[in-house]
Protein backbone atom coordinates (compact mmCIF):
# COMPACT_ATOMS: atom_id res chain seq x y z
CA UNK A 1 0.00 0.00 0.00
CA UNK A 2 2.57 2.27 1.31
CA UNK A 3 4.80 1.85 -2.36
CA UNK A 4 1.41 2.49 -4.15
CA UNK A 5 1.19 5.65 -2.56
CA UNK A 6 4.69 6.83 -3.00
CA UNK A 7 4.66 5.88 -7.00
CA UNK A 8 1.34 7.82 -7.37
CA UNK A 9 3.06 10.49 -5.30
CA UNK A 10 5.79 11.07 -7.48
CA UNK A 11 3.84 10.53 -10.92
CA UNK A 12 1.75 13.00 -9.62
CA UNK A 13 4.90 15.35 -8.38
CA UNK A 14 6.66 14.96 -11.76
CA UNK A 15 3.33 15.61 -14.03
CA UNK A 16 2.98 18.93 -11.76
CA UNK A 17 7.09 20.01 -11.99
CA UNK A 18 6.50 18.77 -16.34
CA UNK A 19 3.63 21.06 -16.86
CA UNK A 20 5.34 24.06 -15.08
CA UNK A 21 8.56 23.70 -17.29
CA UNK A 22 6.68 24.58 -20.01
CA UNK A 23 9.38 26.76 -21.43
CA UNK A 24 10.47 28.96 -25.05
CA UNK A 25 13.36 27.82 -26.47
CA UNK A 26 16.95 29.26 -25.19
CA UNK A 27 17.41 31.20 -28.69
CA UNK A 28 15.80 30.52 -32.47
CA UNK A 29 16.74 31.83 -35.44
CA UNK A 30 14.99 31.73 -39.01
CA UNK A 31 14.07 33.81 -41.92
CA UNK A 32 10.63 34.50 -42.77
CA UNK A 33 8.74 35.89 -45.98
CA UNK A 34 5.07 37.40 -46.30
CA UNK A 35 3.10 39.28 -49.20
CA UNK A 36 5.02 42.28 -47.97
CA UNK A 37 8.75 41.73 -47.29
CA UNK A 38 11.41 39.52 -46.19
CA UNK A 39 13.24 39.26 -42.70
CA UNK A 40 15.87 37.83 -40.38
CA UNK A 41 14.83 36.92 -36.95
CA UNK A 42 16.18 35.73 -33.59
CA UNK A 43 14.09 35.03 -30.36
CA UNK A 44 16.20 35.35 -27.06
CA UNK A 45 14.60 33.84 -24.13
CA UNK A 46 13.83 36.21 -21.32
CA UNK A 47 12.14 33.82 -18.83
CA UNK A 48 9.84 30.59 -19.54
CA UNK A 49 6.83 32.28 -21.19
CA UNK A 50 8.87 35.26 -22.42
CA UNK A 51 11.02 35.96 -25.20
CA UNK A 52 12.69 38.86 -26.98
CA UNK A 53 11.71 38.83 -30.61
CA UNK A 54 15.01 41.18 -32.75
CA UNK A 55 14.20 40.99 -36.26
CA UNK A 56 15.85 43.01 -39.66
CA UNK A 57 15.09 43.01 -43.13
CA UNK A 58 12.32 44.79 -45.99
CA UNK A 59 9.08 45.77 -46.06
CA UNK A 60 7.66 46.29 -49.19
CA UNK A 61 4.98 49.28 -49.90
CA UNK A 62 2.98 49.18 -52.95
CA UNK A 63 1.01 52.11 -54.73
CA UNK A 64 0.87 55.94 -53.55
CA UNK A 65 1.08 57.70 -50.86
CA UNK A 66 2.13 61.05 -49.26
CA UNK A 67 5.65 60.60 -49.32
CA UNK A 68 6.60 58.62 -52.26
CA UNK A 69 3.67 59.93 -54.96
CA UNK A 70 4.86 58.61 -58.03
CA UNK A 71 6.29 55.28 -56.36
CA UNK A 72 4.63 51.95 -58.01
CA UNK A 73 6.68 49.76 -55.37
CA UNK A 74 9.28 50.57 -52.79
CA UNK A 75 11.21 48.59 -50.10
CA UNK A 76 12.50 50.28 -47.19
CA UNK A 77 14.84 48.50 -44.32
CA UNK A 78 13.24 47.94 -41.14
CA UNK A 79 14.55 47.08 -37.48
CA UNK A 80 12.28 45.42 -35.52
CA UNK A 81 12.56 44.73 -31.53
CA UNK A 82 9.46 42.69 -29.93
CA UNK A 83 9.19 41.42 -26.60
CA UNK A 84 6.76 38.80 -26.84
CA UNK A 85 4.82 36.11 -24.03
CA UNK A 86 3.64 33.06 -25.09
CA UNK A 87 0.63 32.51 -22.71
CA UNK A 88 -0.71 28.94 -23.64
CA UNK A 89 2.31 27.09 -23.74
CA UNK A 90 1.72 24.84 -20.47
CA UNK A 91 -2.12 24.05 -22.29
CA UNK A 92 -0.39 23.05 -25.77
CA UNK A 93 2.10 20.59 -23.75
CA UNK A 94 -0.90 19.34 -21.54
CA UNK A 95 -2.26 18.85 -24.63
CA UNK A 96 0.27 16.78 -26.12
CA UNK A 97 0.42 19.73 -29.22
CA UNK A 98 3.88 20.99 -30.00
CA UNK A 99 5.97 23.98 -28.73
CA UNK A 100 9.47 23.60 -30.36
CA UNK A 101 10.25 26.67 -32.03
CA UNK A 102 8.41 29.11 -29.71
CA UNK A 103 4.78 27.04 -31.13
CA UNK A 104 2.00 29.29 -29.62
CA UNK A 105 0.18 32.16 -29.32
CA UNK A 106 1.55 35.64 -28.04
CA UNK A 107 1.27 39.42 -27.15
CA UNK A 108 3.84 41.47 -27.74
CA UNK A 109 4.80 44.83 -28.40
CA UNK A 110 5.95 45.38 -32.01
CA UNK A 111 8.60 47.93 -32.03
CA UNK A 112 9.78 48.78 -35.47
CA UNK A 113 11.82 51.57 -36.69
CA UNK A 114 11.76 52.25 -41.04
CA UNK A 115 14.70 53.54 -42.44
CA UNK A 116 14.93 55.18 -45.84
CA UNK A 117 18.80 55.27 -46.37
CA UNK A 118 18.66 52.21 -48.25
CA UNK A 119 15.64 52.68 -50.06
CA UNK A 120 14.96 50.59 -53.22
CA UNK A 121 12.05 52.47 -55.58
CA UNK A 122 10.34 51.07 -58.14
CA UNK A 123 8.87 53.19 -60.41
CA UNK A 124 8.97 56.93 -61.69
CA UNK A 125 9.80 58.49 -58.52
CA UNK A 126 14.21 59.28 -58.95
CA UNK A 127 13.97 61.67 -55.97
CA UNK A 128 11.80 59.87 -53.17
CA UNK A 129 11.51 61.67 -50.06
CA UNK A 130 13.76 60.30 -47.16
CA UNK A 131 11.16 59.23 -44.48
CA UNK A 132 11.57 57.49 -41.29
CA UNK A 133 9.39 55.96 -39.02
CA UNK A 134 8.81 54.45 -35.86
CA UNK A 135 6.03 52.22 -34.61
CA UNK A 136 4.63 50.44 -31.59
CA UNK A 137 1.75 48.08 -31.80
CA UNK A 138 0.58 46.09 -29.30
CA UNK A 139 0.03 42.58 -31.24
CA UNK A 140 -1.97 39.01 -30.94
CA UNK A 141 -0.66 36.41 -33.17
CA UNK A 142 -0.44 33.01 -33.02
CA UNK A 143 3.33 30.80 -34.59
CA UNK A 144 2.56 27.04 -35.49
CA UNK A 145 5.42 24.45 -37.23
CA UNK A 146 5.16 22.88 -40.42
CA UNK A 147 7.53 19.63 -39.32
CA UNK A 148 10.83 20.20 -37.77
CA UNK A 149 11.98 23.71 -39.74
CA UNK A 150 9.22 25.29 -41.33
CA UNK A 151 6.31 27.89 -39.51
CA UNK A 152 4.24 29.87 -40.03
CA UNK A 153 2.52 32.74 -38.37
CA UNK A 154 0.02 35.25 -38.24
CA UNK A 155 -0.93 38.51 -36.34
CA UNK A 156 -3.25 41.40 -36.09
CA UNK A 157 -2.78 44.72 -33.48
CA UNK A 158 -3.21 48.39 -33.96
CA UNK A 159 -0.88 51.09 -32.35
CA UNK A 160 1.22 54.55 -33.27
CA UNK A 161 3.62 55.59 -35.84
CA UNK A 162 5.46 58.28 -35.75
CA UNK A 163 7.00 60.09 -39.42
CA UNK A 164 10.76 61.89 -39.46
CA UNK A 165 11.71 63.42 -42.67
CA UNK A 166 13.54 66.16 -44.48
CA UNK A 167 14.56 66.61 -47.77
CA UNK A 168 14.92 69.32 -50.74
CA UNK A 169 12.29 71.33 -48.54
CA UNK A 170 9.91 68.57 -47.84
CA UNK A 171 9.80 67.92 -43.88
CA UNK A 172 7.81 65.51 -42.50
CA UNK A 173 6.48 65.34 -38.75
CA UNK A 174 3.20 63.51 -37.50
CA UNK A 175 1.86 60.65 -36.18
CA UNK A 176 -1.18 57.70 -37.57
CA UNK A 177 -2.57 54.80 -36.03
CA UNK A 178 -0.63 52.21 -37.18
CA UNK A 179 -2.04 48.33 -38.35
CA UNK A 180 0.27 45.47 -37.89
CA UNK A 181 -1.67 42.40 -40.14
CA UNK A 182 1.25 39.85 -41.04
CA UNK A 183 0.73 36.43 -42.18
CA UNK A 184 4.24 35.12 -42.46
CA UNK A 185 5.98 31.60 -43.62
CA UNK A 186 9.28 30.70 -42.64
CA UNK A 187 12.31 28.42 -42.32
CA UNK A 188 13.91 27.95 -38.65
CA UNK A 189 17.60 26.78 -38.57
Amino acid sequence: MKKRVLVTFFCAFALIVKSQNSSVEKSTFGIQTGFAGLWAYNELKLSNQFALRSEIGFDAYYGNDDFYPDTDFLLTTVVTLEPRWYYNLNKRESNSKQIKGNSGNFFSIKTSLHHSDLLIVFGDDEEAKIVTDLSIVPTWGIRRNLGNHFNYEAGIGAGYIHFFGKNAGFTADKGDLAINLHLRIGYRF
